[in-house]
């Protein structure tokens, strides 16, 4: 997981004149937010005085995030891809580099795919998918209940899908195994004792289950890749990302697994991808293998 990104220029209220009331306190909040550290003060502040319709309103947002609150908890969510997605207060804050797992699993998805979005947070990868991939079949799940009820938001204004709740692949309907084209699989990957390393929006705000990766940050992907063969269809790919220091081990965990891993990265975004894929169904010496 990488550390909250800076306030999209693409976002709607580009200018302190989209407020609903005078645009006269936009300095006043812009020396606020920076007092309070804010790098992208601003950026922010536009944003704010977009989303506040009464002076009263934007003193508490103003507030708020000057007091640490996420921008995305503060603003009730956040930009991925060109969409919103609700995000509520704990839930983890999709980030901006995770767009390119989006757009690695949309060179996989067709029309009818079946697609799992695990450790789904906010629900913003399955949604964004199923918004560019038209017809694609949606399941997401995740352990936290306050994200589930984000996910269900998004994942029904993208065209609508199941999401559950429950760990990894325990809320799954038994009828998916085998079934699955497309895995999505946003684990932690934050080493335990670097999680004090984490700036406090995510340290402090964000649930330590979407954060943490256990001792060397890959607890969580071995039992994602421990089930994935059951779940994936021949052929179907797991896609996760991971940092670039991780990415051997990683990739070893995946062949260990019985995937063929391939990796991905994005200089733009800092963002590394691994495509885990289950072979395809074969004749090999006249039986079918895979």
């Amino acid at each position: 997981m990488s550390v909250p990104h800076s306030p999209s220029s693409s976002s709607p209220s580009s200018s302190p004149s989209s407020s609903s009331f005078s645009a006269a306190p936009f300095p006043g909040v812009v020396a606020r937010l920076r007092a309070a550290g804010c790098v992208f003060a601003e950026d922010e502040a536009r944003l704010l005085l977009a989303a506040a319709t009464t002076p009263a309103a934007l003193d508490g947002l103003v507030e708020r995030r000057a007091g640490g609150l996420p921008l995305e908890h503060v603003l009730g969510w956040a930009e991925f891809r060109g969409l919103r997605m609700a995000v509520d207060p704990g839930v983890f804050v999709p980030r901006r580099r995770t767009e390119f797992l989006v757009e690695r699993a949309a060179l996989l998805a067709r029309p009818g795919t079946v697609v799992v979005d695990l450790c789904c947070g906010s629900g913003a990868l399955g949604a964004a998918l199923a918004t560019v991939c038209a017809g694609v079949e949606l399941h997401a799940a995740d352990i936290d209940p306050a994200a589930v009820r984000c996910a269900r938001r998004n994942v029904a204004a993208a065209g609508g899908g199941e999401v559950y709740e429950g760990d990894l692949y325990t809320p799954l309907p038994a009828a998916l195994r085998g079934r699955v084209g497309v895995l999505l699989a946003n684990v932690p990957y934050v080493p335990t004792e670097e999680m004090g390393l984490l700036p406090p929006e995510a340290r402090v705000h964000e649930a330590r289950v979407a954060l943490d990766g256990g001792a060397d940050g890959l607890d969580v992907l071995r039992r994602v890749t421990a089930g994935a063969r059951d779940w994936l269809a021949p052929g179907g790919h797991l896609l996760f990302e991971t940092s670039d220091r991780q990415t051997s081990r990683a990739a070893a965990i995946v062949t260990a697994a019985g995937l063929t891993p391939r990796v991905s990265r994005s200089e733009e975004l800092y963002a590394t991808v691994v495509t885990a894929t289950r072979p395809a169904l074969s004749v090999v010496d006249g039986s079918i293998g895979g």
